[in-house]
């Protein structure tokens, strides 16, 4: 009877351990196993089921994909919960004849998904769904969408646990019931291939673990000042010199497999090629586009890093150069994706100075010459069907009119946000000073014997490192007003790459990244209007964090098994 108290203790502590939170969620207290041969059926938007119906439909191969992802993930990729349960206390359900299995998991799409699903616009696809699981094993997971279906599925994963002997996969939470929708149609993850390169292994790994948080965008920045590895047929000769090394590339066929691969788990992928600034490498084969490349060792005058240069403002050269590149770039993109980034943040005004075709960093000579410069990029862009997404900069800095659709991205500050939708545009949110995933690793700069002292102890720009806890508390929507929130489309966080690689990429994303993901899945603040409960949520992360490694994803803790041992003694 103590151990039945125990367990029932210990069933309820764990009772909302679903990550993100979801709108409504209730549950109880019944023992439910679940093994392979339980078969999972679908609908589609009309009759039939999984196995019968079209199987060549985009929909289809979403739903499909995610089956076979839920297989995966029950049988293969589950953990034991040792971590959570008191030592010495035997946690697990006893597996009798008597013992109850899903019996069946039913999924019901209600509407048909958009034509666009694979590709989806801000607000096209209703990410919303339902999950039931009754105490005598009847699944059913209802949405509007694919997609839907497939959150669906994700979030029925993670009722489960795997037996310590190795047989048995089971949930102590039924029933279940479960309504969920997102906060924020934009949840994405930026990461930098330009500065280091990300094998594509990673990026579909990085895909996945944002798949199974809910986020639904990724946020490409392949190319940067350091390298270009971005292969462009037309121009071949821009990766083979720009890359650090041959094997360093992204073919066309690698761009478009990680495209389909991201739309099959509902992610779709905004690629970013940073201009005018940031544009250093590609003056490794086309040097007359590029003012100011590689000064040194002054090179902090005309850049925030090395090697310096930009585009030149204005030059029919470097027009010619970008209708070319995206001539041959957007057609192949079209299908994939409804989203391109074209840049615009940290230009240096002092670079101007060596630009042949301009010889000024006087804003008010250079500021319609980049009005012009962007208006050219932004109708190429709209000609071929793309939503443009730019840096604040061009915006709050440079105060260029850019047109109503342009998708805004603020870094700086909470106000940027508030100016950006205060002139009306939408905006995407990610602080430096909450959701750059990169700080705190200290300088990667080198300091003379001169220049050693003042800068010690080295810190970088954006130190300290920000935790979970940090990242936890920010909220999109801090001081906009209540007729402008609809105008904060999410957010991203950000893995800048000065010091990040593929070894320890896993390391510095995941599980920080969990908690961005949950703030715009399920909102800052929780029912009562207060930031979200570290002390509630840190037993979730945790476990979300143990399902991220059974995944593969070499996660780092955030806590030691003594916490997520003893329910909150670890609190303050």
């Amino acid at each position: 009877m103590i151990w039945t108290s125990l367990l029932v203790a210990l069933c309820a502590s764990s009772a909302q351990a679903v990550w993100p939170i979801p709108s409504e969620y209730s549950s109880g207290e019944g023992v439910l196993w679940i093994d392979q041969s339980v078969k999972i059926s679908y609908n589609g938007a009309g009759p039939g089921s999984y196995g019968s119906h079209n199987n060549d439909t985009s929909s289809s191969k979403v739903v499909s994909n995610a089956i076979e992802r839920t297989y995966d993930t029950l049988f293969n990729k589950n953990f034991v919960p040792w971590k959570f349960h008191p030592r010495m206390v035997n946690f697990e359900p006893a597996l009798t004849s008597n013992s109850t299995y899903v019996k069946s998991i039913t999924l019901h799409q209600n509407a048909s998904d958009p034509t666009d699903i694979m590709k989806p616009t801000i607000g096209s696809v209703d990410e919303s769904y339902t999950l039931t699981v009754t105490s005598s094993g009847e699944v059913t997971i209802t949405a509007a969408s694919s997609i839907g279906i497939s959150y669906g599925l994700t979030t029925f994963t993670q009722l489960f646990f795997k037996c310590g002997g190795g047989d048995g996969v089971y949930t102590t939470l039924a029933p279940v019931s479960i309504i969920d929708s997102p906060k924020f149609p934009w949840r994405g993850l930026n990461i930098d291939t330009s500065r280091t390169f990300k094998p594509l292994s990673d990026m579909y790994a990085m895909m996945d673990a944002m798949a199974y948080n809910k986020m639904n965008r990724l946020h490409w920045h392949i190319t940067d000042a350091q390298a270009w590895p971005l292969e462009i047929p037309s121009m071949p000769e821009l990766a083979d010199k720009g890359a650090y090394i041959s094997f360093q590339k992204y073919s066309p066929a690698d761009v478009q497999a990680l495209y389909e691969y991201g739309a099959l788990l509902g992610i779709e992928v905004a690629m970013e090629i940073d201009q005018p600034g940031h544009t250093s490498s590609i003056a490794f084969s086309h040097p007359d586009l590029i003012a100011a490349f590689n000064v040194f060792p002054d090179w902090g005058t005309y850049a925030n890093e090395p090697p310096s240069g930009t585009f030149k403002l204005n030059s029919t050269a470097v027009y010619d150069f970008l209708e070319k590149l995206f001539d041959d770039l957007l057609p192949r993109l079209k299908p994939l994706t409804s989203y391109f980034h074209l840049g615009g943040d940290e230009v240096n005004l002092n670079a101007y100075n060596l630009d042949d075709t301009v010889g000024t960093n006087d804003t008010a000579i250079l500021q319609p010459l980049m009005q012009k410069f962007m208006d050219r990029n932004i109708a190429q862009l709209q000609a071929a069907g793309f939503t443009p997404l730019v840096w604040e900069e061009m915006l709050l800095v440079w105060n260029l009119t850019l047109p109503a659709e342009t998708i805004v991205q603020t870094w700086l500050s909470d106000e940027s946000v508030g100016e950006v939708v205060a002139q009306g545009h939408k905006a995407l949110v990610g602080n430096y000073n909450y959701w750059y995933l990169d700080c705190g690793q200290g300088q990667w700069i080198d300091f003379s014997q001169e220049t050693s002292a003042a800068a010690w102890p080295y810190p970088d720009y954006c130190s300290p490192r920000h935790n979970w806890r940090l990242m936890y508390s920010y909220d999109p929507l801090s001081g906009i007003p209540a007729n402008s929130t609809h105008l904060v489309l999410g957010g991203e966080a950000h893995i800048w790459s000065e010091q990040t690689d593929p070894v320890n990429l896993d390391q510095m994303v995941w599980p920080r990244t969990c908690a961005a993901a949950e703030v715009l899945w399920s909102g800052a603040k929780d029912a009562s209007g207060q930031n979200r409960s570290q002390i509630t949520a840190s037993p979730r992360l945790n476990e979300m964090r143990e399902r991220l490694v059974a995944r593969g994803v070499r996660a780092e803790p955030i806590q030691m098994p003594y916490c997520t041992q003893n329910g909150t003694q670890c609190a303050l």
